[in-house]
């Protein structure tokens, strides 16, 4: 059952909406635990499985196979990493690589099937799904050692073409003849609450706007939004956003993007605050969603409408968003 809003207020009731919070380098609840469907529905936002076929005369064939499965995030969401390892079995190890980023990386046979017991039991629903299953068959083929033979290596390379970006130009000069195995079609609802917690503490977006309106006495407009933008791909399990939560509206763009949109505002304040007050938001993403509902705490109240109130939105907004 959703809970209130008396009760979902009090879930923020710690906060002070009159000040800008002071930044932690950690983000992440003190929970050890994550509900699975979490790990997943953040993979689906985050998450890659690669195979990598590349040239290594110490090997008969003159040709390494490689297999990994990488979570890369901000290194503010180190801890939400760490997090999901955790909850993963400790398995993979932790990078920090570039300037800000880092990753959770698991690339050893061993440590991949327990990635693949995960995603057996508790499947990815985008695209992504289509990916892991050709990812998956290539562990399958390495297991029982099949990439060390030209056989084999010809299957994983017609695999490898139909994964993520496909072949690279260096081995479709290699191997010119691969034809890129047949990718799995996906047609999946979502699962769980979680599923889309995880995925939206991975690719959702929570916005307040302040812009100039002449209908408005003090000049300006706020307005709230809650928005989760995907590849085209996806179209279908977007859309299905519409129905799963009540609300909102799907938006395409000209560049391939897809987008579940919602700038009502009753929406936004019963529907959308309410199942993330259930099913939280995590990592860094929860500033920002602490950020909006304060705001949306704030235009309830109709104090957006004085120049007090007006005031603390835009410390807010300069705080966070």
């Amino acid at each position: 059952m959703i809970p209130s809003l008396n009760k979902v207020k009090h879930y923020f009731s710690s906060s002070n909406a009159l000040s800008i919070r002071k930044y932690s380098t950690s983000c992440v609840d003190p929970e050890p635990s994550l509900n699975p469907w979490f790990i997943t529905g953040f993979a689906d936002a985050e998450g890659c499985f690669s195979i990598s076929i590349y040239k290594d005369t110490t090997r008969s064939l003159g040709w390494r196979v490689g297999a990994e499965f990488l979570i890369g995030l901000h290194k503010k969401d180190i801890e939400l990493l760490r997090l999901i390892q955790a909850n993963l079995g400790g398995i993979g190890r932790i990078d920090k690589f570039a300037k800000d980023a880092c990753a959770l990386r698991v690339n050893t046979l061993s440590q991949m099937k327990m990635i693949i017991h995960h995603f057996d039991k508790y499947p990815l629903i985008t695209q992504k799904h289509a990916d892991y299953l050709l990812w998956r068959e290539v562990i399958m083929m390495m297991l029982r050692k099949e990439h060390l033979t030209h056989k084999g290596l010809l299957a994983i390379l017609s695999l490898r073409a139909s994964l993520n970006l496909g072949l690279s130009e260096s081995l479709k000069t290699a191997f010119p003849n691969i034809i890129p195995a047949l990718r799995p079609l996906v047609e999946k609802t979502i699962p769980h609450g979680e599923w889309l917690a995880g995925f939206t503490s991975g690719e959702g977006c929570f916005f307040v706007f302040v812009s100039k309106s002449s209908t408005h006495a003090l000049g300006f407009r706020v307005q709230l939004i809650f928005q989760i933008t995907q590849h085209s791909r996806d179209e279908k399990l977007i859309k299905s956003l519409i129905s799963y939560l009540g609300c909102g509206r799907l938006v395409t763009s000209s560049d391939g993007k897809v987008q579940f949109r919602v700038e009502n505002f009753a929406a936004n304040y019963e529907k959308i605050w309410v199942f993330f007050a259930k099913y939280k938001i995590r990592g860094v993403k929860l500033e920002d969603f602490k950020d909006w509902c304060l705001v949306a705490e704030l235009v309830q109240g109709k104090e957006h409408l004085t120049q007090e109130g007006l005031e603390k939105i835009e410390k807010r907004k300069r705080g966070r968003f």
